[in-house]
């Protein structure tokens, strides 16, 4: 019972992270057919730049995820504004491009940081585990999950319940019809790149406390969120949490009850799903 209690926490809180990073990646591409493929280095972007805040200065770690985020958002709209910019509707060109920066970004991590493995860190106060029920959980780990729930929440609310969030939705369905009604596409294109660089900053200061940091991370959690994507659906918040669980859950249980077939196990339910529901489970139809 105990193994299967912590499996089940570990490969939440996991899937809390991927949700987050996933989110974002999911809304891009959604919305503005952007295939930001250095949106993973984003995440380590802030992942490096909330250590230095949260271990190397040894200042608050949630300021580290709040810098950490500004971090990822700022390069990210840097990315947006001075390259992608140009190339809306070049899918290829657009892969191509951001790729190249995740070796650019990663280049610069090694060159600021050096390429040492930074370890896991997080608040003080969260470090050990509490009794729940007369079971122990590591206090970290229900932090992330609560994050992750109150993002998914915040989020949903935005894209379901706000105007904001009507025209993100009918800019996904129409976008030429849009633009006629006089709604500046453009200007909600930024704003919504900017949320999705600066969720994927956080998450990395918020991710660090499993997976720590280190120089290779893009290209690693990049891969990660692209599973929860394609099995969550495309342009769907709900999409991306049921997507980024449903991943954490069979990777931490795959590697506690088939650790030979651990690599195989997440790629084999995402063959599956897209079988049975091409678009992901939570996919917008085009």
């Amino acid at each position: 019972m105990e193994l299967v209690l912590a499996s089940l926490t570990n490969g939440i809180s996991f899937g809390m992270v991927l949700f987050l990073i996933a989110s974002g990646l999911s809304i891009v591409m959604g919305l503005m057919g952007i295939v930001n493929l250095a949106h993973g280095a984003l995440y380590m972007v802030g992942a490096y730049v909330g250590w230095t805040i949260a271990v190397q200065l040894k200042l608050n770690f949630w300021l580290g995820v709040f810098v950490g985020g500004i971090a990822g958002a700022l390069a990210g709209l840097l990315i947006e504004r001075a390259f992608i910019r140009r190339l809306y509707k070049q899918p290829n060109e657009q892969v191509l491009l951001t790729f190249g920066f995740v070796y650019i970004l990663s280049n610069l991590i090694i060159w600021i940081w050096g390429g040492h493995r930074r370890l896991q860190f997080t608040a003080p106060a969260l470090y050990g585990s509490m009794d729940v029920a007369g079971m122990p959980f590591a206090k970290d780990r229900l932090a992330i999950i609560g994050i992750g729930i109150i993002i998914a929440v915040i989020l949903w609310w935005l894209q379901e319940k706000t105007r904001f969030g009507a025209i993100v939705r009918a800019g996904m369905d129409n976008k030429e019809m849009t633009t006629g009604l006089g709604i500046n596409l453009e200007l909600v294109f930024t704003i919504v790149f900017f949320l999705a660089a600066f969720i994927a900053g956080a998450a990395g200061v918020i991710g660090a406390q499993l997976l720590g940091a280190y120089s290779w991370l893009g290209t690693d959690i990049l891969l990660w969120a692209l599973i929860v994507v394609v099995v969550g659906g495309l342009g769907s918040v709900q999409g991306a949490l049921l997507g980024g669980i449903a991943i954490g859950l069979i990777d931490t249980f795959g590697k506690a009850l088939f650790p030979q077939l651990a690599m195989f196990t997440i790629y084999l339910a995402m063959i599956v799903i897209l079988l049975a529901k091409p678009s992901g489970l939570l996919g917008r139809k085009a």
